[in-house]
């Protein structure tokens, strides 16, 4: 008899409307029940990221129009992303039992139970523990991605903007891991981190304005995101390429997504590469990271871990922008 024989109901943490943090509620629901393609995860940890505070929000109010909701998310448990272990998996899962540590992206992780589509689900690293699992999807997987749209090689200078933050501290590590001499920019209290991580130099914003210099970078991946486009393409090597990630400026309509679509439409008049990234989750990418954590090429860094009940603590910390690396919920 598993756990689920016994229990029905699981706690999670929800949100009805958009708003501040007071929106978030512990909550009681049923525990689902897999499809026949579903694996049915037991969650052990999850993961806080930007997407999570945003959706708290409802900001930018593009977000609301692209279908995630108009006054409140249409689904309504927070969390993308977990780390746990399979419970009960349905009749056509073929590729994982119960007792099995996975982890990856979906919907509903701020539970204690979650549903996931067995292409998404990946088998966890021996020994990473639950809490660095829970760390890598979204925030690992959107820095894979925007290293690779860098086009990072060995002996180019790579800025790395937000160095110290969750997508920003793999960033700088994976472009190190590719031998590029990386230049992180982040507050001088996370200087020691975005170092051990593998950066060659470290910019404190706080007291330099590292688009104010003369200096180059053949690539620049900025996940900061209040920086202006023309500023950024003034340290830009001629050739180079700028990735934006995201971004927390910008109006309330399109919030960081203004200099997306710029960039967008300059990218055809210059020789620079102005591009947005907008990362895209898939266990192929995820199973990668996984890989190189195995390697030892890459270490999930953790700042925080809050209990799921203090789930609001959690996305205010990341928020306020005092996280070295990743905040994690232990459930």
């Amino acid at each position: 008899m598993n756990e689920t024989d016994r229990i029905t109901m699981m706690r999670a943490i929800a949100q009805r409307r958009y708003g501040s943090y007071d929106v978030l509620e512990e909550t009681e629901l049923s525990i689902p029940t897999p499809a026949p393609n579903e694996v049915l995860v037991r969650v052990r940890a999850a993961g806080v990221d930007a997407g999570t505070w945003h959706l708290l929000t409802g900001r930018p109010l593009l977000m609301r129009v692209i279908g995630f909701g108009m006054r409140g998310p249409k689904q309504p448990v927070r969390g993308l992303a977990y780390a746990g272990r399979v419970e009960s998996v349905g009749a056509a899962v073929t590729g994982f039992a119960p007792g099995d540590d996975v982890f990856g992206s979906a919907e509903a992780c701020f539970a204690e139970y979650l549903v996931a589509s067995e292409p998404d689900v990946v088998s966890m690293p021996q020994g990473l523990g639950y809490e660095k699992g829970a760390a890598l999807p979204i925030s690992g997987v959107t820095a894979i991605q925007a290293v690779r749209a860098a086009g990072v090689q060995a002996g180019q200078r790579v800025l790395v903007i937000g160095a110290a933050g969750g997508v920003g501290s793999y960033a700088v590590q994976l472009a190190a891991g590719l031998g590029a001499a990386v230049t992180g920019v982040c507050s001088g209290a996370k200087a020691d981190l975005v170092r051990e991580l593998g950066a060659d130099r470290v910019i404190d914003y706080t007291v330099d304005d590292v688009t104010a210099g003369t200096e180059k970078w053949d690539a620049i991946i900025d996940t900061a995101g209040n920086r202006r486009l023309s500023r950024l393409r003034g340290i830009l090597a001629p050739t180079g390429t700028l990735v934006l990630v995201g971004g927390e400026a910008g109006g309330p309509l399109l919030g960081g997504m203004g200099r997306v679509v710029l960039a967008g439409v300059l990218n055809g008049f210059t020789k620079q590469t102005l591009s947005g990234l907008i990362s895209k989750e898939n266990a192929t990418d995820l199973a990668e990271l996984a890989g190189l954590v195995e390697a030892g090429r890459l270490d999930p860094a953790i700042d925080t871990v809050y209990p799921l009940a203090h789930a609001a603590d959690a996305i205010r910390h990341l928020a306020e922008g005092r996280a070295r690396g990743k905040v994690v919920l232990a459930v």
